[in-house]
C-alpha cells in the first residue's frame, strides 16, 4: 500500500511534464538471461500445447458430423476463443524474454488490453451460453429441439463472439484517455489495466471506480446466471428415476463446471476489487494462471470425461498421421 501511494504521488508530481508517453516497458519476470531463456522454453511449450489441444477440439467438432449439435458447436467456438485469448499475450511475452528493451508502443499496449479483455468477456458469455444449453437439454428435454433451433444456435454463437468487443470498448477508451507523463515501466508481463492506471499522472479514483463497477456487473452477473442454471440442472437431475440417467447428466455438466471454477475462481478478487492491493508478484501469478494455465487445462478437462469427444479426437489424430508422414 505504501509503495502504491508513493508511486501515485510520484506520477502526480509529473503533471507538469508535457511529453506524453509514447511507449511502455513491460518488466515481465525480471531475472538473469539464463532464467529468461528457461522461461522462454517453458512458456513456448505451454503455448504450443494450448494451441494444439484447442485446435484439436475445434477440428474434431468441425470434422465429425455426430458433434454437429449445439453443445459441441459452442464447445468448438469456446476452443477457438481460447486460442485467440492466449495469443493476445503469450507471443509478446515470449518476444520480451529474448529482448533487452521489452518495450511496447502506446497503441499496441491498449490494443492488447482491448483484445485480451474482449476475448475474456466473450469466454464468460460462452460459459453462460453453454450453461443455458445444458439447462434446456436436461430441464426441458422435450422442448429442447423446438427451442434450440439452428437460428437460435447461430445467434448465440454470434452473440458470444461479438458482445465482449462491444462492452469492453468504453472502459478501454476511458483508461486510454488518461494522461501518461512518465514513468512508463509496467511491472507486469502484459498491459494490465490496474498497473496502467497506476502510471497515470492524474487522479484515477473515478476511473478506477467505474472500471471496478463494470467488472463487478460482468463477473457477478454472468456467474449468477451460470449458478442459477446449474442449480436448476442439479434439481432436475436429482429427480431423475435411474442412477444411469443421473450419471449421464452429471458427466455432461462436470467438465463445464470445472472450467467455470477455473475461470471465475482466479479472477473475481483480482478485477472486481482492484483497490485491494495485491502484491505485484501475486498479481502476475493470478494473471498467469487464468491467461495461460486455464486455456491449457480446458482441452484436457473437456476430453477426459467425454467419450464422444475422445472418439472424434482419435479420428482427427489418425487422419492427420498420413500428412505428417508425408512431410
Amino acid at each position: 500500500m505504501i509503495n502504491f501511494m508513493s508511486s501515485r504521488a510520484m506520477n502526480l508530481s509529473d503533471k507538469g511534464n508535457k511529453n506524453p508517453v509514447s511507449h511502455f516497458i513491460l518488466m515481465g519476470f525480471p531475472s538473469s538471461p539464463q532464467i529468461q531463456l528457461l522461461y522462454f522454453g517453458v512458456f513456448s511449450a505451454t503455448y504450443t500445447l494450448t494451441l494444439m489441444g484447442n485446435t484439436a477440439i475445434a477440428c474434431a467438432v468441425w470434422a465429425d458430423r455426430r458433434l454437429h449439435t449445439p453443445m459441441y458447436i459452442f464447445l468448438g467456438n469456446f476452443s477457438l476463443l481460447e486460442i485467440c485469448y492466449i495469443t493476445t499475450t503469450i507471443p509478446n511475452m515470449l518476444a520480451n524474454f529474448l529482448s533487452t528493451t521489452k518495450s511496447i508502443s502506446f497503441v499496441s499496449c491498449f490494443a492488447q488490453f482491448y483484445f485480451f479483455f474482449s476475448f475474456g468477456c466473450d469466454e464468460g458469455f460462452y460459459l453462460c451460453i453453454m450453461a443455458f444449453d445444458r439447462y434446456l437439454a436436461i430441464c426441458r428435454p422435450l422442448h429442447y429441439p423446438r427451442i434450440m433451433t439452428r437460428q437460435l444456435c447461430t445467434g448465440l454463437v454470434i452473440f458470444g463472439w461479438s458482445n465482449g468487443f462491444i462492452i469492453c470498448l468504453n472502459p478501454v477508451l476511458l483508461i486510454s484517455q488518461l494522461p501518461f507523463c512518465g514513468p512508463n515501466v509496467i511491472d507486469h508481463f502484459m498491459c494490465d489495466p490496474v498497473p496502467l492506471m497506476m502510471l497515470s499522472c492524474s487522479e484515477v479514483t473515478t476511473v478506477q471506480s467505474i472500471y471496478s463497477t463494470f467488472n463487478a456487473f460482468f463477473m457477478i452477473g454472468t456467474f449468477l446466471f451460470i449458478l442459477c442454471s446449474y442449480a436448476l440442472v442439479i434439481l432436475a437431475v436429482l429427480r431423475m428415476p435411474t442412477a444411469a440417467s443421473k450419471h449421464k447428466a452429471f458427466s455432461t455438466c462436470a467438465s463445464h463446471l470445472a472450467v467455470v471454477s477455473l475461470f471465475y475462481g482466479s479472477i473475481v478478487g483480482m478485477y472486481v476489487s482492484p483497490t485491494l492491493r495485491h502484491s505485484v508478484e501475486v498479481q502476475k501469478f493470478i494473471t498467469l494462471f487464468y491467461s495461460v494455465i486455464t486455456p491449457l487445462c480446458n482441452p484436457l478437462i473437456y476430453s477426459l470425461r467425454n467419450k464422444e469427444m475422445q472418439t472424434a479426437l482419435t479420428k482427427v489424430f489418425w487422419s492427420a498421421m498420413p500428412l505428417l508422414k508425408h512431410k
